[in-house]
């Protein structure tokens, strides 16, 4: 078993990245706030496991300010994604709150910059416009205008079905940002798709949320790992979060799994679980069999 993390070419972007990486959503939310000394510990192992993949957004609440805090000094050893069309959060999370103009996204984009102490982006997505919104406030030009004054490298889009197609037509968008997992595989063929043209794909609920009174997932999205029988099919003393993951990973072309935790033993769970690696063929042919059967 290799003792480091697998990483891949995110699509044509070119960059080298670690197939696990880390989200901070769960910084930002609406919860009690980690103490600011446990917070630092938790990037420091993020960044020792040797993931080399951060996604944020502006309006994750603060935690923009909080890599800027805790990882500027290790800016070198990670490449970095935020979103944008957000506006300001006032100290709470609501990822419904976007406005879609060219203004908007530059403002908020020079605020990101600010709060990062960068002078540039890796990867900026919009934040989960639709195809109209999109179209209307000339998010692309947006987008590209930030790249060629140097605020961002690459661009890309957080999406879902029924908007995916299209962005993907356009053929604007180095990234695509999709939520994925064997309990969540509305956008399998999309996936697909989008890899064979070249795009980045950056998987999110990877993990279908984590496990009911573990992580976020929910009773009603787990039921469906019982009803498929998928604990029959998993390795001994193996969880089921790691067995999805592991299922998410073994789409061939999903290049990194962003993953957010405030636990370091989630963190090293999900770390040992990429490590293993991909399901063995015979074993995700039958679990994809059986989740298809529960759909």
């Amino acid at each position: 078993m290799p003792e480091k993390l697998p990483s891949v070419v995110l699509g044509r972007t070119g960059l080298e990245v670690t197939r696990l990486g880390f989200g901070t959503a769960l910084h930002g939310a609406s919860r009690p706030r980690m103490p600011l000394e446990q917070m630092r510990e938790l990037y420091d192992g993020v960044l020792d496991s040797g993931i080399n993949f951060i996604d944020t957004a502006h309006d994750y609440v603060d935690s923009e300010e909080m890599i800027g805090r805790l990882a500027a000094h290790r800016y070198s050893e990670f490449y970095l994604a935020s979103k944008c069309g957000c506006t300001e959060s006032d100290g709470v999370q609501d990822n419904s709150k976007h406005e879609w103009t060219r203004d908007n996204l530059i403002r908020r984009v020079e605020v990101s910059l600010e709060r990062l102490g960068r002078d540039s982006i890796d990867v900026m997505q919009l934040h989960n416009p639709t195809v109209e919104e999109a179209e209307a406030g000339g998010l692309v030009e947006a987008l590209q205008e930030m790249r060629s004054r140097g605020m961002v490298r690459f661009i890309g889009v957080s999406t879902t079905l029924p908007h995916l197609p299209t962005f993907l037509e356009w053929g604007a968008f180095d990234v695509f940002q999709i939520p994925y997992s064997a309990l969540e595989p509305e956008h399998e063929e999309w996936i697909t798709k989008a890899g064979e043209a070249g795009i980045g794909i950056v998987i999110r609920g990877g993990i279908a949320q984590g496990e009911p009174n573990v992580g976020l997932g929910t009773t009603d999205r787990w039921a469906g790992f019982r009803r498929g029988g998928l604990d029959e099919l998993m390795e001994y003393g193996e969880s089921r979060s790691s067995f999805i993951l592991r299922y998410t990973l073994s789409h061939p072309h999903v290049h990194t799994v962003i993953v957010g935790t405030t636990s370091l033993d989630h963190l090293v769970e999900n770390v040992e679980a990429t490590i293993r690696g991909p399901l063995a063929p015979d074993v995700y042919a039958e679990a994809k069999r059986r989740v298809l059967r529960t759909l």
